[in-house]
């Protein structure tokens, strides 16, 4: 995802005066902590705002865990992070029932997942078993044992890492959980100049478990989303607008290149990602350039290429370009 910085200023004050502010605000917090990687702040939010979940992928190394501590934290919302290992277990995630002696009666002990933002690191490395008790948390926002249903908090986001070169150990998503993911963010290496910045914050001092002592300091809250995501709701699509973003999902399943295009839940989701970003940036109506700049994080982890397409060293971003680009842009 690339977009373009929101035309709506940072927030500088300690309390802003709009939900909008106070996310905006959130992005200038954040790089108080983490260098350069201000389109994976852009993601978080944008999901939060539509109620969605991220996979952010990149190399060991990249701040990808202080990523998400330092959103949390500016938006003083509560994170748990959950070390995903081959021998995890789906009750470790989602919680189980534990006999209390006291009273003779089986209680329910909540898991990690009982939280704002859940940081499910490495989730490639633990079985199927373990990768699907999320599914439940993602697409209904709660958690059943024993039958019965108990509703996650809000506002509540997966945040899901993965390493993308390292096969070995591992359980790659199947297309239906990646389907569940709202964005796919990649987390590249820093240019030099942000790697210099980072080792001068390490030799100043930099302690990445003392945020607080790096001076990153909540800039909004839960409420500004809930609020946020209420208000993008609102933002309003034209028709030729939507038919683009259609047009944009049926070129996809045309390509000789893929074997499994955008689906119509696909289509669904650009919608909502690019509504989250015209409010980010301002603008109550959302334009074709909304649903371009977000079109590769939001479509490209839903497409499969075919196996003749992979030999040919066809890249699924490369083949998203050509059929964004085969589709007429509406004036």
């Amino acid at each position: 995802m690339t977009p373009e910085t929101p035309t709506t200023a940072y927030a500088t004050a300690t309390a802003p005066s709009s939900p909008r502010d106070a996310l905006t605000a959130v992005r200038a917090e954040v790089a108080k902590s983490v260098v350069g990687q201000d389109s994976a702040v852009a993601g978080i939010l944008i999901a939060l705002l539509c109620r969605g979940h991220i996979l952010l992928e990149g190399v060991p190394g990249v701040a990808k865990t202080l990523l998400v501590r330092s959103v949390a934290a500016a938006l003083q919302v509560e994170t748990k992070r959950v070390q995903f290992t081959p021998d995890l277990m789906p009750g470790d995630v989602t919680g189980s029932l534990i006999y209390d002696n006291a009273t003779s009666e089986f209680t329910f002990r909540p898991g990690p997942v009982f939280t704002n933002l859940l940081l499910a690191d490495e989730i490639n490395r633990t079985p199927p078993k373990t990768q699907a008790s999320l599914l439940e948390a993602m697409e209904e926002r709660q958690v059943s044992v024993d039958g019965v249903p108990r509703p996650l908090p809000e506002p509540f986001l997966v945040a899901a890492t993965q390493n993308p070169v390292e096969y070995e150990g591992t359980y790659p998503l199947p297309e239906a959980q990646l389907d569940r993911f709202l964005l796919k963010v990649t987390l590249p290496l820093p240019p030099r100049d942000d790697e210099i910045t980072v080792l001068a914050r390490y030799a100043a001092g930099f302690n990445p478990r003392d945020l607080a002592g790096a001076g990153l300091r909540p800039v909004a809250s839960g409420a500004d989303v809930l609020a946020g995501a209420e208000a993008v709701r609102r933002v309003a699509v034209a028709p030729q607008v939507l038919a683009y973003i259609v047009d944009i999902a049926r070129a996809t399943r045309v390509s000789p290149s893929l074997s499994l295009g955008v689906s119509p839940r696909g289509a669904t989701a650009l919608l909502s990602t690019s509504r989250a970003w015209a409010w980010l940036s301002g603008r109550d109506f959302v334009t074709p350039d909304d649903v371009k700049a977000l079109a590769q994080s939001t479509l490209a982890h839903r497409l499969t290429l075919r196996p003749e397409a992979e030999l040919e060293g066809v890249s699924v971003s490369a083949v998203l370009d050509a059929a964004i680009n085969s589709v007429p842009v509406p004036r």
